[in-house]
């Protein structure tokens, strides 16, 4: 199993999150968490001075699929999320030793 975590702009979130539930991953936690990328933030004008956002809001999807679904998976959050420019995002993709059900107890390995 792997983890697959993606950083996205949170206006693409909504059309990432039907795709995969239409692929079938229907699983996933999602966080609005707040970060830069190599564009080290953004410019915006307030009040006649220029001010800078170094940290922009973003959201993290995190699922976890089975070894031959990640690449169906990662292609599908690429597909829907990218915009072309920059501050699209990233995805980590990350083993999985166990997972646990709480409610059953239920190991998957």
């Amino acid at each position: 199993m792997k983890k697959i975590e993606a950083i996205i702009r949170p206006e693409k979130f909504e059309q990432v999150k039907r795709a995969l539930e239409e692929n079938g991953f229907i699983g996933m936690t999602v966080t609005e968490v707040r970060g830069r990328g190599e564009q080290r933030g953004v410019k915006l004008q307030f009040r006649g001075r220029t001010i800078t956002v170094d940290l922009l809001t973003k959201i993290k999807i995190e699922i976890v699929v089975p070894d031959e679904d990640v690449e169906k998976a990662t292609k599908i959050i690429v597909e829907n999320a990218r915009t072309g420019r920059p501050g699209d995002g990233r995805i980590f993709i990350i083993p999985v030793e166990k997972s646990i059900r709480i409610r059953t107890g239920e190991v998957l390995e």
